[in-house]
């Protein structure tokens, strides 16, 4: 059974009125980064950005030190969002995991802090690009692989964990992933994926319905929608892991306040570490996507850099009380029995549904017969 579980408050954030915007943050929530001299690690340079060379499509999040910048800050503004919880990695219940898999684990945050928290278990972060580190805990293997083809681990996995996937593959690969995901937990096991909407939101009507931060989800949206990359990814999760045949599906909604405005502590700490996520991600969110498929006609890079100056410069304002949303969904691989239960329910739904169907068309038959008999 499907539930919704809603622990984030679904009406306004209370606003702090002494707010101010802090434009340099702290380096203690920055990577180091290596460089390292392999083709891999080169990568595609392109518009001013790197982006990975490992599979033949071409993927719209660059893979460089901005980006890795990025990946820190997302990472905490999720731990801060869920520090209210006793494990603020996860939600799906996992308990004495084996074998846990990070898809798309970019920097290799989740990855180690989960190797970290169970050391007994074996936790694998997979991304097209080297995750540049220079440590990880001894149950931790980071590798380079495309998980959008054919898998080659052989474990059964207790947890496969996804986080800020959106735009990573078009519907087909999209389903291919899912349908991986499945085949390779464990039954019993999770998956659980985190996401957040590209749109800038605002409850309170304090931004303007013509200001610039207005344009950018539904411009960048539009470009995924022409790139084949759909940008919907936060309100597909839970269709498509029922499909992939996952149960007891549930959910968390959250709203990621975009700067520090927000009275509560949580709210505001998590405002703080955002705004830095969006100052230093949004060139690199945006420069493929308007550089190959901007409208009326591809934007060039000096374009992009104009227009995201133009945007931080709004995100500047602090009597802007913007957010984005966020979901959080996570769901279970049902045992053997549960599905032969399943199918036999849905044989005993089908039978039924033959039998109706035929009542139906003997009952028209004796109407359609009884009309001609009056006639």
């Amino acid at each position: 059974m499907d539930k919704k579980i809603i622990t984030e408050p679904e009406d306004d954030i209370a606003v702090d009125p002494t707010t101010h915007v802090t434009t340099v943050y702290g380096d203690d929530w920055q990577s180091e980064t290596t460089s390292i001299g392999s083709s891999l690690y080169r990568g595609l340079e392109e518009n001013g950005r790197r982006y990975q060379t490992l599979s033949h499509k071409e993927y719209l999040i660059p893979s460089d030190e901005k980006q890795f910048e990025t990946y820190e800050a997302g990472h905490l503004v999720a731990l801060v969002m869920d520090s209210d919880n006793d494990n603020p990695l996860f939600r799906a219940p996992v308990k004495d995991p084996k074998n846990i898999l990070d898809l798309g684990t970019g920097l290799g945050n989740w990855a180690i802090d989960v190797a970290d928290m169970f050391p007994t278990a074996t936790v694998r972060g997979v991304d097209l690009f080297p995750p540049p580190v220079t440590w990880v805990p001894p149950n931790c293997i980071l590798e380079v692989d495309n998980i959008a083809e054919e898998w080659t681990w052989n474990e059964p996995q207790d947890l496969i964990h996804m986080r800020i996937m959106i735009g990573s593959f078009d519907d087909a690969e999209w389903t291919r992933v899912y349908q991986q995901c499945y085949d390779n937990i464990r039954p019993g096991g999770w998956i659980e994926q985190l996401e957040a909407s590209p749109y800038i939101e605002c409850d309170d009507d304090s931004l303007p319905a013509d200001n610039i931060l207005r344009s950018w989800g539904p411009a960048l949206s539009a470009c995924g929608k022409r790139a084949g990359r759909p940008l919907k990814t936060i309100d597909m999760m839970q269709d498509a892991f029922r499909k992939a045949g996952f149960v007891d599906i549930c959910e968390k909604e959250y709203k990621w306040p975009i700067g520090p405005w927000a009275r509560d502590r949580r709210y505001k700490e998590a405002g703080t570490v955002n705004y830095q996520h969006w100052m230093s991600g949004m060139e690199g969110w945006a420069m493929w996507l308007l550089c190959k498929f901007g409208a009326p006609e591809p934007w060039s890079h000096d374009e992009v850099i104009v227009y995201v100056a133009k945007l931080r410069a709004e995100l500047q304002k602090s009597r802007y009380h913007v957010y984005e949303r966020a979901r959080r969904v996570w769901a279970r691989k049902p045992f053997p029995e549960e599905i032969a239960e399943r199918e036999r329910a849905e044989a005993r739904e089908r039978a039924e549904a033959n039998q109706r169907a035929e009542a139906n068309e003997r009952a028209a038959v004796k109407i359609e017969e009884a009309v001609k008999i009056e006639e």
